[in-house]
């Protein structure tokens, strides 16, 4: 959303909005395309990019965001989930069809309902989402490869639906930056909104770099009363400086507290949780300060079965 500022939490002030772009572009780091994305991110080229993605294509993106990435010609991907195009506060398909004509715009897939797919069976998800592949190629004249997850929601079975189903990338709601160390079905995002849109956080942002790793346990992220909390064990590359300088920060018990870090080896680590995750979602996230002036960082999001 886009100065409906009675939602601060998927809001986002136009004029912080405006100074973002600012930042980025006074610090002469590249927009990129979606049709890049890839190319980029296998890329021995290390510098920074970004890529802009949208959720949900509310109204007020069209009426107050995009005319300023028209003016700029900056790229984006704009997520749409089908059945909600037209609805109040929505944008329509001419809308849609209006911003998907020029060349730097990708519509990418945010499903049919937005409902919380993760609760529903293979079967559900698998309907939904080629019910909203057929909308958007009929409406926008080609198969998108991008997904975003409802909620940023997804479990192993969830990434296999979207393989299987053609997209070749898929975002979350967990912060980070995309890199080759992270799952293309599982990528994460800075979400930036009121609370996190802050222009001092911002250009904390700006200056992160990926948390690469080897491995992570588990690889399930939707988890029950069994495996709640997680055991969380983190391998990373032996590339990464200062290690021992890692700090994490978990929200189990609903309460967002520095959390314990039992180094296994010099490379792998077990984050220690106090208790289980209370709430619908439980987020991890770790940084490291690489120098003065940038930091690395890791996000994992786990949601928590209803059941």
């Amino acid at each position: 959303r886009f100065e409906e500022n009675k939602y601060p939490s998927t809001n986002i002030k136009i004029a912080d909005f405006i100074s973002h772009i600012d930042i980025i572009q006074n610090q002469n780091i590249k927009f990129i395309k979606a049709e890049e994305f890839g190319r980029y991110l296998n890329s021995d080229n290390k510098s920074q990019k970004v890529l802009l993605t949208i959720d949900d294509a509310y109204l007020s993106f069209y009426n107050k965001a995009w005319p300023i990435l028209k003016k700029k010609n900056i790229p984006f991907i704009l997520f749409v989930s089908t059945q909600e195009v037209g609805k109040f506060n929505y944008m329509n398909w001419d809308q849609i069809r209006e911003i998907a004509k020029e060349d730097f715009v990708y519509i990418g897939n945010h499903s049919h309902t937005h409902g919380y797919l993760i609760d529903e069976s293979s079967e559900y998800i698998i309907k939904d989402l080629t019910k909203s592949i057929k909308i958007l190629e009929k409406e926008i004249g080609y198969r998108s490869k991008f997904f975003s997850y409802p909620f940023g929601e997804y479990s192993v079975e969830f990434k296999s639906i979207v393989k299987k189903l053609g997209f070749d990338f898929a975002f979350g709601q967990h912060s980070g930056v995309a890199d080759t160390s992270k799952n293309n079905l599982e990528l994460p995002r800075f979400p930036i909104n009121e609370k996190y849109g802050t222009i001092k956080r911002f250009k904390t942002l700006i200056n992160t770099l990926p948390l690469k790793y080897e491995k992570l346990f588990p690889e399930e992220k939707y988890i029950n009363n069994n495996t709640n909390p997680p055991k969380v064990i983190i391998e990373f590359d032996d590339q990464i400086n200062n290690l021992s300088l890692l700090n994490c920060y978990s929200n189990e018990l609903n309460e967002w507290k520095k959390s314990k870090i039992n180094f296994i080896s010099q490379t792998k680590i077990q984050i220690i949780l106090r208790g289980k995750f209370t709430t619908e979602r439980g987020r991890i996230n770790c940084s490291i300060r690489e120098n003065s002036e940038f930091w690395r960082w890791l996000g994992v999001q786990f949601v928590v079965a209803e059941k």
